[in-house]
């Protein structure tokens, strides 16, 4: 009933003058006082030949809207599959289409080209700057110093900043390099753990680590990179305190890190997920880039888990990832 209604509205300008000359008509008529029954009939077979042509031409609007709509889904695919057009105002808002599609494929092409070249880039410039890295290492690891350790952390970092960027640029296209089975989540706790102890030493804080007794059905690598944003968060914005790793009483399969930092302020909670937000903290510690949190969020969602932040201001903050069974939604 709405099509119809909607088709009715779409033609209303011909329906009033089709009306409008039927009223003409019949003044006419009265004003010649010309028998009432010829005028009748004639008017009755008009009205039948009418609703003929138009439900003639109501059935053909809907096969083509329903095929419009069909297409809805697989449009950006191919322009083949339009409708004939007969009439010329279709004609050229058919080309029209044709015109924009073929823009909009130039321009993803050379998107994907340029990405394509930026990855290929970034991933050559990634290995061959470790290389100096390991060497500056190597350096200050050759004599013990304050001084050495400090800039070793800070090398550290460096090394986190470029894993960063390569994951985010592999982001976009994870599922090609996803290896999904069942695997100890203790394992993949452990080993970025062991990548982080030197910072919980050099900052002295207390690490709480609860062994998970557990398997859960997960991407390794993409996993233990969340997990190392995570900590790398909770790392640097703890002063003192501890930093704690452990299931949740509640579901055995929810991994909570809980810190004694600086919190989150209520009202940048909302959005701390988002690309580019540092939120308070951010601006004051003037080290944040706003993609780590983005980046967890992203691959938690891609690999079927979930995670959500509590935090209260100097008191500390809570993250909890749910690790479920995923349901993915690339499939």
């Amino acid at each position: 009933m709405k099509l119809i209604l909607k088709y009715l509205y779409s033609h209303i300008k011909i329906i009033i003058l089709l009306a409008s000359f039927t009223l003409i008509f019949a003044a006419v008529f009265s004003l010649y006082g010309l028998p009432t029954e010829p005028v009748l009939y004639a008017a009755l077979l008009c009205i039948v030949v009418g609703l003929i042509a138009f439900v003639a031409a109501f059935l053909a609007f809907q096969k083509k809207h329903k095929a419009l709509i069909g297409l809805q889904k697989n449009i950006t695919m191919s322009l083949d599959a339009l409708p004939d057009h007969k009439r010329i105002i279709e004609k050229d808002y058919r080309e029209l289409l044709r015109i924009l599609y073929a823009e909009n494929r130039r321009l993803a092409d050379s998107i994907d080209m340029w990405r394509g070249d930026l990855l290929h880039y970034c991933t050559l410039w990634a290995h061959q700057i470790k290389t100096p890295i390991s060497a500056m290492r190597l350096l200050l690891q050759a004599e013990e110093k304050a001084a050495n350790i400090e800039l070793e952390s800070e090398l550290f970092k460096i090394e986190q900043y470029v894993e960063m960027v390569l994951g985010y640029l592999r982001s976009d296209s994870m599922t090609s390099d996803l290896m999904i089975k069942n695997y100890r989540l203790d394992n993949i706790i452990s080993q970025v753990l062991r990548k982080y102890a030197k910072e919980f030493i050099r900052r002295k804080i207390k690490l709480c680590y609860e062994k998970p007794d557990c398997e859960v059905l997960t991407d390794e690598k993409w996993l233990a990179f969340a997990l190392e944003q995570l900590i790398s968060n909770a790392l640097k914005y703890t002063k003192k305190g501890s930093i704690s790793l452990y299931m949740d009483r509640k579901s055995q399969k929810t991994l909570v890190i809980e810190d004694t930092g600086i919190g989150i302020r209520p009202e940048d909670l909302p959005r701390i997920f988002e690309l580019g937000f540092t939120g308070y903290n951010g601006r004051v510690d003037k080290r944040s880039t706003g993609i780590g949190l983005f980046l967890v969020k992203r691959i938690t969602s891609m690999l079927g888990h979930t995670i959500r932040i509590e935090s209260v201001p100097d008191r500390g903050t809570k993250v909890i990832v749910g690790l479920e069974s995923p349901e993915f939604p690339f499939e």
